[in-house]
């Protein structure tokens, strides 16, 4: 053999098959004839001879396991390179042969492996049918092997069994947990779990299969020590989710949002811890924090109905944001993302069910309020231009106070300072401090009085007076000074009704028919109805004095004149010759 001579040594290796045909070595005399026969490119004649050892092989010629082993390892690489030159069935065709020397019933795990070459040789043939039964024989010996796993879950694609598929998958994943090992010299190389999985997932995609895909990235992200495998897979698993519309039913909104929760706080964990294995780089990470937080910003915006999501998704940018370079652009997105956090907070605050939760909402509030205002120090600190259009700091004022208001806070008096402190303080935003200060559970009469007056002051000075929004302060004012009757009521009090009813005259008056009808005729009815009870307390004199504060409403108003008119004048000289009548009545003094 070494001298070329083949001929020769082919009949060498005859004479010593026949003298040695029983021989416990007889097996390594076959392999080098096999050997022989290839490597002098008589691929019939290796065939014929090949199947001839078999066949001996099974008549009583056994072959020793260790030279048993040789043989397959010789099959299995003439398979490889045939596989590869994709000669699917020149390929099959050895792996037969290498079949052909396992008995009926064995259980092995290089059978296992055999069966699932041979099942990738039937695939590419487009022998389904025969490529499944070669999956099957490869669980029965060895299922818990990712690779088998694999074999079964390709098989479930091409057949589009989901439920299967996804079996599969999820079998793989918990297999990713243990390494991939090789058994003997017939299994050589390693392959990462997580490769399969990433192969899976491309393999779904390709073939429309998104649950298996999901499925398959989701086990990619658990498991993956890469970064780049596993940001990959979570871009592909947010892409996967169908975008939100106006129109879906509201579970399926949620469903798809909560998914998408799920997936941006893994790559939020992902970014702020090590991934063994692989060091993340600042470029990327601040690349792949700025890619995962437009996601979260886009998403808060879709949960206007959902204030508990809406805030979830905000910190979520925001968190991801601290991992860029602070600059203005960055600050502005922070500051944006803890006011709406703050907002879905107080409107969760709002809607709870019990106390506990209210305070919970309400603490949470406080907490990104406070945040927020670091940042906004920040920004006005490093911020080029003018700011103070910004209505950032009047949020945020506001949100403070609603939050302490309701938790019963004292220090709201001060943060009512603050307010005022403001450059440019609209009247809007001291009447909304007002209704929040008697918002349940809060209750700040005192407080809601102060924002009031100044609100109305505010008002008076605009250019434009907006009288509807008088009147409704003067409304306030007048509802939170007499609630009720006037048996209780302070001297001092009543004066103070009064001067606002005066005001109210006085911009009726110099603003006519815009001054609201409604309004004139609630004004008349309560200064008349202070005086009937003054009169029932025998305090005449000022009895008379609210009644003819009333009638002096009468003359403003509209429509409605006609149907108190004769009324009120009736009621109002009674009320007089009552008064009359009683003063006669009284004794005289010597």
């Amino acid at each position: 053999m070494e001298h070329g001579r083949d001929a020769l040594s082919f009949d060498f290796l005859t004479t010593l098959s026949k003298q040695f045909e029983t021989s416990h070595d007889i097996g390594k005399i076959l392999l080098i004839h096999l050997l022989q026969l290839l490597q002098s490119g008589q691929k019939l004649a290796a065939k014929h001879k090949l199947e001839d050892i078999i066949e001996g092989h099974y008549a009583g010629k056994r072959i020793s396991p260790e030279i048993l082993i040789q043989f397959h390892i010789v099959l299995w690489g003439r398979a490889a390179k045939n596989f590869e030159a994709q000669n699917y069935a020149e390929a099959l065709q050895w792996y037969n042969y290498s079949l052909s020397f396992y008995p009926a019933g064995q259980m092995d795990q290089n059978l296992a492996k055999l069966q699932r070459n041979r099942a990738s040789c039937y695939l590419h043939l487009k022998q389904l049918g025969k490529a499944k039964e070669s999956v099957k024989e490869a669980e029965r010996c060895d299922s818990d092997s990712i690779f088998t796993q694999f074999s079964v879950y390709k098989i479930a694609i091409l057949e589009n069994d989901i439920e299967k598929a996804v079996q599969a998958v999820i079998a793989m994943g918990q297999l990713a947990e243990r390494p991939v090992q090789c058994v003997n010299k017939v299994l050589v190389g390693h392959v990462s779990a997580t490769d399969f999985l990433s192969l899976a997932a491309q393999i779904a995609l390709e073939n429309n299969q998104e649950e298996a895909a999901r499925k398959a990235f989701e086990y990619l992200c658990q498991h993956s020590q890469y970064c780049n495998q596993v940001f990959t897979a979570l871009r592909c698993l947010i892409r996967l989710v169908p975008s939100v519309t106006d129109n879906d039913d509201k579970e399926i909104r949620y469903e798809r949002l909560d998914r998408l929760l799920t997936y941006l706080n893994t790559a939020h964990k992902k970014l702020t811890v090590h991934l063994t294995g692989e060091n993340l780089s600042l470029e990327l990470k601040n690349s792949e924090a700025n890619w995962f937080r437009k996601i979260a910003w886009n998403s808060a915006l879709q949960c206007e109905d959902c204030p508990s999501r809406m805030r979830e998704f905000f910190m979520l940018s925001y968190q991801l944001s601290q991992m860029h370079p602070v600059d203005k652009g960055v600050l502005i997105g922070q500051k944006t993302c803890l006011l709406m956090a703050a907002a879905a907070s107080l409107e969760m605050g709002r809607k709870a069910p019990n106390t506990s939760e209210q305070i919970e909402r309400l603490t949470q509030a406080q907490e990104h309020i406070e945040v927020c205002w670091e940042v906004w120090r920040t920004l006005k600190s490093t911020a080029a231009g003018d700011i103070s259009k910004d209505p950032t700091e009047t949020l945020l004022l506001l949100y403070e106070f609603e939050a302490r208001a309701k938790l019963n806070d004292s220090d709201i008096d001060h943060v009512l300072e603050r307010v005022l402190q403001l450059q440019q303080i609209e009247p809007k935003t001291l009447e909304t401090l007002a209704s929040l200060s008697m918002e349940a559970p809060a209750h700040y009469p005192s407080v809601c009085r102060k924002a009031l007056k100044i609100a109305l002051s505010l008002q008076k000075k605009q250019p434009d007076v907006d009288v509807a929004r008088c009147s409704k302060c003067l409304h306030s004012l007048i509802q939170l000074s007499l609630p009720t009757g006037v048996s209780d009521i302070e001297s001092q009090i009543l004066e103070e009704v009064w001067s606002y009813c005066e005001e109210a005259l006085i911009i009726i008056d110099s603003t006519q028919e815009e001054y609201p009808e409604v309004e004139i005729l609630w004004l008349m009815t309560r200064a008349w109805n202070t005086g009937v009870s003054l009169y029932s307390l025998g305090k005449y004199s000022e009895a008379e004095r609210w009644c003819g504060l009333g009638m002096r409403f009468l003359k403003y108003l509209g429509s409605l004149k006609n149907s108190y008119e004769a009324q009120m004048m009736g009621l109002y000289t009674d009320v007089l010759d009552r008064m009359d009548s009683e003063k006669r009545a009284l004794p005289i003094e010597e």
